[in-house]
């Protein structure tokens, strides 16, 4: 009997744990009334309704005639750097901008994402090495190979920011269950509702495995791609021209994402470096993150992982019914499901303060979207968006969030339509 349960469990989180479905959001709480989208701060070039999405992906490629034509889920041991254009549901950029504005009925209907143009593809590794003086070295040849991969993804993003002006990265990583394009269009709906101040670029690691053992497979290959995440954000800090790099990761996504992250948080450190100045990192969000929490306390916590980032968000949803199942399955408590008994009133409040770490509950997110709210939920969306373009902290005016007695933001479904703010006169950074 047990058996079954744990079957039947995986197999619900293989199939629709982190799957969005819906490939346009509606639009934050935030623009309802009409104001607040910054229309004409977006620069030029991307006033458009089929932008390019960037992407880098250690997904197998899938070819039609030799041409990279889409990316499904198995393993691949070289990344690839490339884009896409995302066809938004609007006649041109003024009915986008309006479309924007409306009601959740009259909202945008579709995304759809058009041909993928890979532009670098990287030397599979481990590239070939030898022995040599009592250590293991990379053959000059195979080092100068993938050295070219490395300026040729750099000259790409330089381009792009002298094309539009945008220093900052706007990086998603996704869950288990999600397909390429879905990495791709829900990174779309972030960077529009943001403002498009940005360079949108996806990290889409294999996920998507079905059947009973799906949600398993997928953790795996979350691990396999932890490599590629750190060489992918290694890369973006290099290039002169990024100022910061803001990061939003959900579900599954957040194990791959503060995986890397922590090892090139040491990396810095080994090299007296402040992290925070060496990786460039901004802003990051933890949406559902299917965390164990023991784990986030050792690993995290304890090597002051916070100090890399101006700030660290983490949403939780109590009632996610994903992550009751991704406990089941691993006898451990999710963060991303937090309780009110997993951190005590003074834990919270010394993150707050030392680790500026926030943890923000959202309040009645439906059963439909208890796990996919981040880009399902307009008052949720409204937060993210508030966080990322004014880079403001909680509970100020910029971002009205009120504490619980235990210390823990409380975002309202009608958030913050009572408390609007004003960010025409924003700076914007």
């Amino acid at each position: 009997m047990a058996r079954r349960i744990i079957l039947w469990a995986g197999l619900v989180l293989g199939l629709g744990a982190c799957s969005l479905g819906v490939r346009l959001a509606a639009p934050p709480n935030l623009y309802l009334d009409g104001v607040n989208y910054p229309a004409d701060a977006v620069p030029a070039p991307l006033q458009s309704v089929t932008p390019q999405i960037f992407y880098v992906t250690d997904r197998l490629p899938e070819r039609t005639n030799g041409k990279v034509t889409g990316y499904g889920r198995e393993r691949s041991q070289a990344m690839a750097f490339g884009s896409a254009p995302v066809k938004f549901g609007a006649e041109d950029w003024d009915d986008l901008v309006a479309r924007t504005h409306v009601d959740r009925r009259g909202s945008i209907s579709r995304l759809d994402l058009g041909e993928v143009d890979e532009r670098v593809r990287f030397d599979p590794v481990p590239l070939a090495d030898r022995r040599t003086e009592g250590g293991l070295r990379v053959e000059p040849s195979a080092a100068l190979s993938y050295e070219k991969g490395r300026k040729a993804f750099q000259e790409q993003v330089r381009a792009e920011v002298a094309r539009t002006g945008n220093g900052r990265i706007l990086v998603y990583t996704h869950g288990v269950a999600n397909d390429f394009e879905s990495g791709m269009t829900t990174l779309a709906n972030l960077w529009h509702f943001t403002g498009r101040r940005s360079i949108p670029i996806a990290f889409s690691w294999p996920a998507g495995n079905r059947g009973p053992l799906g949600y398993f497979r997928d953790r795996a290959s979350g691990d396999f791609s932890v490599y590629h995440a750190k060489e992918f954000l290694t890369m973006l800090a290099e290039i002169p021209e990024v100022e910061d790099i803001d990061i939003v990761a959900h579900s599954r996504g957040t194990d791959v994402m503060t995986q890397a992250l922590r090892e090139l948080i040491l990396v810095q450190r080994g090299r007296g470096v402040a992290p925070k100045l060496g990786l460039k990192t901004g802003t990051l969000i933890l949406a559902a993150a299917d965390l164990d929490t023991g784990i986030v306390r050792q690993r995290l916590l304890t090597e002051r992982f916070s100090e890399a980032f101006e700030q660290v968000n983490i949403y939780v949803n109590p009632n996610d019914s994903a992550l009751r199942l991704s406990s089941f399955l691993t006898k451990t408590t999710r963060i991303g499901a937090l309780g009110e008994d997993d951190f005590t009133e003074d834990e919270v409040q010394r993150l707050a303060k030392q680790g500026l770490i926030h943890f923000i509950r959202v309040e009645d997110a439906g059963s439909a979207d208890s796990h996919s709210y981040f880009r399902a939920n307009p008052a949720v969306l409204s937060d993210i968006v508030l966080a990322l373009r004014s880079r403001a902290f909680p509970g100020g005016t910029l971002r009205p969030l009120d504490r619980d007695e235990d210390g823990i933001w409380v975002l309202q479904p009608n958030y913050p339509l009572e408390r609007l703010p004003v960010l025409e006169n924003v700076l914007e950074r």
